[in-house]
């Protein structure tokens, strides 16, 4: 069925595409040679959306008058190498949303959205939220590890004097209970020529229907990026507290231990990166230390490096080797854009096209 309703949407859009110039059909196929080692067994395959989830997209706009326009957004991801729906089988699940946009007043969106705390990492991550030197490995994106929030308002203001502003509101939509699964966020971001700097925060109340009076997760984390022309700095401290704040990506136990390794409820997280330009190719490194403050202290390293080469404006081919050394019992896993990972080791060995 879900096979059905994408093709019949899919035609709809592209019909749309083709009568209005305003819509932009665009994609990213990533594939890459994935070889996964530390863990419980070491996996070699071959997988999509490492460097960036494969994604079918469609956006657009429409002039209303006075400077207002009405947009949207349907994003759908896939996997390349079996053609299966990505995001748990979601039709749009990468992004779906509709809103109207001003350049004096800003832009109001409604629908499933990015955070502002996992857009402010993504800005800063020399890896670019993918491949096995992913943040996401010991940065948490939101108080749940997901990068994206369903039933969501955000409103992101115009840049004034390099300041904007971005505030979102996502309904937990349980019944009799208007705080369970709630989330609510924000940024504040400031660019002056090659300096970027943002601070942002993330709130999800862990309750639902049957379960009550458990703590939020609260995360907050500040970034910076400086280009030097030669070379890009980037940088990010987080705190996560609470419960469901800093879940490891992988919670199937992948390193086999004895006691599984316990979610932190009380850590912070520091990433120090560069990027190299080298002609069409550029190299990148970065390095996050994961401090766990509970007194399980299970804290983790990662290193990762990697090297992409530019075949065109919009084709890349990539390699990346991460390491995470996890200290008293802690599980974190080196994952990709889209996967949690099976050990501490990851070697990627890809290619990314861009539509």
């Amino acid at each position: 069925m879900n096979k059905t309703m994408l093709a019949l949407m899919l035609g709809a859009l592209a019909g749309t595409a083709a009568a209005q110039s305003n819509v932009t059909v665009y994609g990213i196929v990533d594939m890459a040679l994935v070889r996964e080692s530390g863990g419980v067994a070491t996996t070699t395959k071959l997988t999509s959306g490492v460097e960036a989830g494969s994604r079918l997209g469609f956006k657009g706009s429409e002039d209303l008058g006075g400077g207002l326009s009405a947009i949207f957004l349907v994003e759908n991801g896939f996997q390349s190498d079996t053609g299966a729906l990505g995001q748990g089988g979601l039709l749009f699940g990468r992004q779906a949303y509709v809103g109207l946009q001003s350049k004096s007043v800003g832009t109001l969106s409604l629908g499933r959205q990015y955070t502002p705390q996992y857009l402010a990492v993504a800005a800063v991550d020399p890896f670019g939220s993918g491949t096995a030197g992913d943040t996401k490995n010991l940065m948490a994106s939101t108080g749940n590890s997901a990068s994206r929030m369903d039933n969501a308002v955000k409103y992101t203001s115009p840049v004034l004097n390099g300041f904007n502003a971005e505030l979102v509101y996502g309904a937990g939509e349980v019944a009799g209970d208007s705080t369970a699964g709630r989330q609510f966020g924000g940024a504040l971001a400031y660019v002056s020529g090659p300096l970027l700097v943002r601070l942002a925060h993330h709130n999800r109340n862990n309750d639902t229907a049957t379960v009550k009076n458990t703590s939020a997760a609260k995360n907050a984390v500040l970034t910076a990026l400086y280009d030097f022309g030669v070379a890009k700095a980037h940088f990010a401290y987080g705190v996560d507290k609470g419960v469901n704040s800093a879940l490891p990506r992988n919670l199937a136990n992948p390193f086999g231990y004895a006691v599984a390794p316990t979610p932190s409820t009380d850590s912070d997280v520091v990433l120090v990166g560069v990027t190299v330009p080298q002609g069409v190719a550029t190299w990148i490194a970065s390095y996050i230390r994961k401090n766990d403050k509970t007194a399980f202290n299970q804290d983790a390293q990662q290193l990762a490096a990697g090297y992409r080469y530019y075949l065109s404006k919009r084709t890349d081919l990539y390699a990346v080797y991460a390491y995470i050394r996890n200290r008293n019992g802690a599980g974190y896993t080196a994952g990709s854009a889209i996967e949690g990972g099976t050990g501490n080791r990851g070697l990627n060995l890809g290619i990314r096209h861009i539509f």
